[in-house]
């Protein structure tokens, strides 16, 4: 049998070995912690970058859209504009020759001052004052340099008195709208 000193060092060295085991075991499952830890903190870190990209492509693909729309937008608003302009210009374009016929009364001589006369001027005045704040502009030709941007020549004449490509004559008027010619001027050029 063992002595109590034996049994007391026999007991001492197992509970020793058993700190031992337990301070190994410890640091085994200390260590496999860490390293769980660390593996799931770099899956988690490469989740978080796989969003942040994935915000990013959000965001950018948000930017794109807004700016498409802001560009449709702005498409949409100048061909309303030039759809406008256009209907403008052709229903102008259809009054010209009512204008014209305006004149060609106002024209007649001997008629000057009749009531018929007075009545006449009055609406062709309305009509053109209308017309104008619409965009209607006169294009000038007597006397001035022949463009043919603005101008028609029907006919050529001489006259040494004059410079080369000035406007002798106006044969019919000619018109713009807010900028574009709707009908020529038809003249008479000196050509010499």
């Amino acid at each position: 049998m063992a002595t109590p000193e034996e049994t007391k060092e026999t007991m001492q060295t197992e509970t020793t070995s058993d700190n031992e085991v337990k301070e190994t075991v410890e640091e085994t499952t200390t260590e496999t912690a860490v390293e769980n830890d660390e593996a799931t903190f770099d899956t988690i870190k490469k989740e978080l970058e796989a969003q942040k990209e994935l915000l990013q492509q959000s965001e950018d693909h948000y930017k794109r859209l807004q700016a498409d729309f802001a560009n449709f937008r702005r498409r949409n608003e100048k061909e309303r504009e030039e759809l406008s302009s256009v209907v403008l210009q052709g229903l102008i374009k259809d009054l010209l020759p009512i204008i014209d016929n305006f004149e060609r009364a106002l024209a007649v001589e001997g008629a000057a001052g009749t009531p018929l006369h007075d009545g006449i001027s009055m609406v062709y005045n309305q009509l053109m004052e209308s017309l104008k704040k619409n965009g209607l502009e006169v294009i000038k030709a007597a006397g001035e340099k022949f463009d043919p941007n603005f101008h028609q020549a029907v006919m050529r004449v001489q006259d040494p008195e004059k410079e080369d490509d000035t406007i002798e004559e106006e044969f019919q008027k000619g018109y713009m709208v807010q900028g574009r010619v709707i009908r020529p001027s038809m003249v008479k050029v000196v050509a010499n």
